[in-house]
């Protein structure tokens, strides 16, 4: 089966980029009202931020949610939105590749000279 390519986003504060449904999404919407976006298909103007406290501190700080919203100002409300599902998400946890039953390792260079 082929695997679906997954939309990349930026964090609006330190500017790494992500995969979309890794980051937390605040929207504009169409009547001028500003709100946290848990599932990500709100309609309006949107605007990531990383899961991390000190991105969503550095956000609140230097107004970069209000600048990439365009919007005058965010009530503190969206902040603690962020910050409990920030608090929320589980970190990542790396899980090593299992190798396949039965599989041998493949090494062209080893075939070719054991052919010649």
């Amino acid at each position: 089966m082929k695997l679906r390519k997954q939309p990349v986003r930026t964090c609006v504060s330190c500017r790494t980029t992500d995969e979309k449904r890794d980051l937390l999404r605040v929207v504009r919407q169409p009547d001028g009202t500003v709100c946290f976006d848990a599932k990500g298909k709100a309609n309006g103007r949107g605007a990531y931020v990383c899961a991390a406290e000190a991105c969503i501190a550095q956000a609140e700080r230097q107004k970069r949610l209000e600048r990439s919203l365009r919007a005058s100002a965010l009530g503190a409300d969206v902040f603690i939105a962020l910050r409990q599902a920030a608090s929320s998400v589980e970190p990542p946890v790396d899980v090593p590749a299992t190798p396949v039953i039965g599989a041998e390792p493949q090494n062209r260079m080893m075939d070719k000279e054991n052919k010649v």
